[in-house]
């Protein structure tokens, strides 16, 4: 372990129980208040992976240790746990989840890692009614959530035994699709739609893909692609909103091209 975490860690963590005590807008914050914040700083560090700049990754990892170290701080002045006692936990937590490492339990595919972890988790929840999902949270992102959920009933063998089969499903959805649209009824074409969405996540997962990963991606070079287009656009002396689209597709062809 490198000498200088511990004495690092300590320090920040008295600096911010410094600024809970003298400053007015930290010494005012409640878990509720930056619970939004917290969530727009996972966004921040999701985009700074995305975009592989390790300078903002290493700004953004800071930026959420300060959230946490606020959590911990806030539930010491009410007497609810202390750091130290959070990373007690979580530290136990790891070695119990991990037998294959810290026990004589065997693991040598992450497959089986997940499984074991899943299984692990489960039983540490369960009082009799644990649930298989009850671990998913509702307020996650709907494709992650998706993503998260087929992983959870996977882990208990509720799953396709081929991706040709995942396949077809989406062929199937997307017929139920076709046909709801042709009855033009809004709530049928919502909910294929939905089911559509749901058995992509599955395909995307027997591929190896995280579908949140692929769509962020894309979305990405989509707007990279855009602006470069309104750049040639403006280099021509022109505006986007007075070009044809077969004129905006010429530009747009030439940016991909420029790309590739």
């Amino acid at each position: 372990m490198n000498e200088d975490l511990l004495p690092a860690f300590r320090k920040i963590a008295e600096v911010v129980a410094e600024l809970r005590q003298k400053c007015p807008w930290d010494r005012e914050q409640t878990k509720e208040s930056i619970r939004h914040l917290s969530i727009e700083e996972v966004y921040e560090l999701s985009d700074a992976v995305l975009r592989n700049n390790w300078a903002d990754i290493r700004n953004e990892t800071g930026d959420l240790l300060l959230h946490v170290l606020f959590y911990c701080r806030i539930a010491e002045e009410q007497n609810q746990f202390s750091t130290q006692e959070m990373i007690e936990a979580l530290t136990a937590k790891l070695i119990r989840r991990h037998p294959h490492i810290y026990g004589d339990t065997v693991a040598e595919t992450p497959s089986e890692v997940v499984r074991n972890w899943e299984e692990i988790k489960m039983n540490e929840k369960k009082t009799g009614k644990g649930k298989v999902l009850d671990g998913v949270p509702e307020s996650m992102p709907s494709l992650i959530q998706s993503f998260r959920i087929q992983e959870k009933v996977s882990s208990v063998g509720f799953d396709w035994k081929d991706v040709n089969d995942v396949r077809a499903k989406v062929r199937e959805e997307w017929d139920e699709l076709e046909e709801a649209i042709s009855m033009g009824e809004k709530k049928a074409m919502e909910e294929e739609f939905g089911d559509l969405l749901f058995s992509l996540v599955n395909h995307a997962r027997f591929l190896g893909i995280n579908p949140d990963d692929a769509l962020s991606r894309t979305n990405l070079k989509f707007k990279r692609r855009f602006g470069k287009m309104e750049e040639e656009a403006g280099n021509r002396g022109k505006e986007l909103r007075k070009m044809t689209l077969v004129e905006m597709d010429e530009i747009w062809e030439m940016v991909k091209e420029g790309e590739s």
